[in-house]
């Protein structure tokens, strides 16, 4: 086995996703720990940085260390930075540009065409002011099949180039996280049927509108699904809660794009790679910010559960096995509103 060696980490000084406030295991964690319901998080806790490029490296020997690499910032942290991903400026341009003109405050009205109306739909807008939740949301499941608002002009374009991008990364993390783990590289990919796993995105911005209050974008919640990958233009807002109980803030570096563990790979590993509670903090809305939160997903019809290689006499199921679909449901909520049922699916 090579040696251990440590993450990659980048000291920077200066989500999101559809969520729930958190209501799963981590309860009891956030229950123990004073600095929960804190609005101030600290900045001098390191996130690890993972150069997607050398996971796949001709070098085999650098590939190896970094497969090793991402194993352990995997179980030990949970979340990281993604660089050198394959995502272009230009593409990261495009797509916030396109969010801003969607989200013109003039065109509000039109917007509307796409409330709720029913559980199956594919696009969703929202808006939240409240002290709970401040923010304007524009919901889209971009695979396996691609939905999103014809207006304004190039706006589905870039999003659709941008969801193309990310199904290459989530090929690739599947790959890298199998092997990271001791097994073949399509082992998540048979897992969770990746080929067609369910993903949705989440375009918001922050604060919405004047009409906001409270410092709270989104409340503390974790996210199903394999992993969220989350892109924002201003770096402010997103916290992360370390294993410590201390708030981190995500300052991630330029053309990052920042990953966080969801709760279907706690599921598939029974506990083994964590996800972590984070929240989006708006300041009492003295920065507008817009992110791209995008949670993907196994197939709807993939059934999750403790896998065998996860599970002996030390360590026994934690977790009860369901399809991600009923998984999405358990709350009564959406498929598109993809809301955490980790409470419900813990075995006590």
């Amino acid at each position: 086995m090579a040696e251990r060696i440590s993450p990659v980490l980048i000291n920077h000084r200066p989500f999101e996703p559809n969520g729930t406030i958190i209501n799963s295991h981590h309860s009891s964690f956030l229950d123990q720990n004073p600095n929960v319901d804190t609005i101030v998080a600290v900045d001098d806790i390191e996130i690890p940085t993972v150069d997607f490029s050398v996971l796949f490296s001709d070098d085999l020997e650098k590939r190896s260390k970094a497969i090793e690499n991402i194993g352990h910032v995997c179980e030990d942290f949970g979340f990281f930075y993604l660089v050198n991903h394959g995502v272009s400026e230009k593409v990261f341009e495009s797509v916030f540009k396109g969010i801003s003109d969607f989200f013109n405050p003039t065109e509000i009205e039109d917007r509307k065409q796409y409330e709720k109306k029913n559980p199956t739909d594919r696009i969703r807008w929202g808006l939240r002011s409240s002290p709970g939740e401040n923010r304007e949301y524009l919901k889209v499941i971009a695979h396996p099949e691609y939905h999103c608002p014809t207006k304004p002009a190039g706006f589905s374009e870039a999003m659709e180039e941008y969801f193309k991008r990310l199904r290459i990364i989530v090929d690739g993390l599947g790959k890298a996280f199998s092997k990271a783990m001791g097994f073949e590289e399509c082992y998540i990919e048979k897992a969770f049927k990746l080929d067609s796993g369910f993903d949705m995105s989440a375009m918001n911005l922050y604060p919405p509108n004047f009409r906001s209050k409270g410092s709270i974008g989104v409340p503390n919640h974790t996210d199903p699904g394999f992993f969220v990958s989350l892109i924002q233009d201003v770096n402010s807002g997103l916290q992360i809660l370390s294993h410590k109980g201390d708030w981190i803030n995500v300052n991630m570096p330029p053309n990052a794009i920042f990953i966080n563990l969801g709760d279907h790979l706690e599921i598939l590993t029974n506990g083994k790679y964590k996800s972590h509670v984070h929240r989006v903090v708006v300041d009492n809305n003295k920065v507008k910010r817009i992110s791209v939160a995008t949670l993907h997903g196994p197939s709807l019809d993939s059934f999750v559960s403790p896998a065998p290689e996860f599970v002996d006499e030390s360590h026994q199921p934690i977790y009860r096995g369901m399809t991600y679909k009923q998984s999405l449901e358990v709350n009564g909520g959406d498929e598109i509103d993809v809301q955490s049922s980790l409470e419900q699916i813990r075995i006590e």
